[in-house]
């Protein structure tokens, strides 16, 4: 089974407007509310590619509640922890303004809360995949997801992390089955910039050497890399298509890695699902379907 964990997850609320003037009354021209998160979005799209799955995180007030309701709907299996003080944030995304958003704090999550997470997770099993995905709340340790990895690492779970910075490299001593970095946060790492996916190949066996086993880089236009646990470099250009909404493109990836290696238990298989994945999301107003992406798929070149 694949879980995946979401410590802050929200309503996103995406608006459209003619024109946005600051000091003044903006009326929308449309609008749609969507559950949000990035461990939801990978949870997601598992979920229309047929791949099982079950979401975990953190749930608070009115908000919290339709969080649930809309993944339901969707599907997929949940098994959040209510917090009984707060709200799940609200994100408001301006979705004609170059990704200009405001996003919501979250609830504070305290440390009973945090047990009872410890609680669930301590009933993975062998060969089950744990998904860490995105940034974590304020209430919340920095090493929180490192400290998830140690709980676990004797029961022969795999482990995926999607983080920036320190919640990264603080979990490579565990040896993660797969991180996934883009490009900027890569060369955040080291402090460089990294524009070409030749460049990317010496950072990623980097974080290779200090532990994790498969590194996913992906690289928006400029397609993605993979150097996988074999030692083998796989590079892909961007698939041809139009881009109208990078939102959870990159989760996308990480569901279309995950489904494509449970599939074929093969890495240049899954890389190619990966990037089908992500790259049908972001040609797409939401995250991609089956037939988006097996359709992107099928349009891959062999590089």
């Amino acid at each position: 089974m694949i879980y995946t964990v979401t410590f802050n997850p929200s309503l996103d609320y995406i608006v459209s407007m003619n024109c946005f003037e600051m000091g003044k009354t903006n009326r929308t021209t449309g609008e749609q509310i969507f559950p949000g998160g990035k461990g939801i979005n990978v949870s997601i799209v598992l979920n229309n590619l047929g791949i099982e799955n079950t979401a975990l995180g953190f749930t608070a007030g009115f908000t919290g509640d339709q969080i649930e309701r809309e993944v339901r709907k969707m599907g997929l299996l949940t098994d959040f922890i209510h917090i009984d003080k707060g709200l799940s944030r609200i994100n408001v995304k301006l979705k004609d303004y170059d990704g200009t958003e405001i996003n919501g704090m979250g609830p504070e999550i305290e440390q009973i809360y945090v047990n009872k997470l410890y609680a669930k997770l301590d009933q993975l099993q062998a060969d089950d995949i744990l998904v860490l995905a995105g940034s974590i709340p304020n209430s919340l340790p920095d090493a929180i997801y490192s400290d998830i990895l140690a709980r676990l690492q004797e029961k022969g779970v795999l482990f995926v992390v999607d983080a920036t910075k320190d919640l990264l490299l603080n979990v490579l001593q565990y040896k993660p089955f797969l991180i996934k970095p883009n490009n900027h946060e890569l060369g955040e790492i080291f402090q460089v910039t990294l524009d070409t996916r030749e460049e990317v190949v010496p950072y990623a066996k980097m974080l290779q050497e200090r532990g994790a086993r498969n590194v996913l880089v992906s690289m928006a236009g400029q397609g993605a890399v993979l150097v996988d646990a074999l030692g083998t470099v796989y590079m892909q250009s961007a698939p041809e298509g139009k881009l109208i909404n990078a939102v959870g493109a990159g989760d996308s990836m990480v569901a279309g890695f995950l489904a494509g290696w449970t599939e074929k238990k093969d890495y240049e298989h899954a890389f190619r699902m990966g990037i089908s994945a992500g790259s049908a999301s972001a040609f797409s107003e939401l995250l991609a379907t089956r037939q988006e992406i097996e359709r992107v798929f099928a349009s891959l070149k062999t590089q």
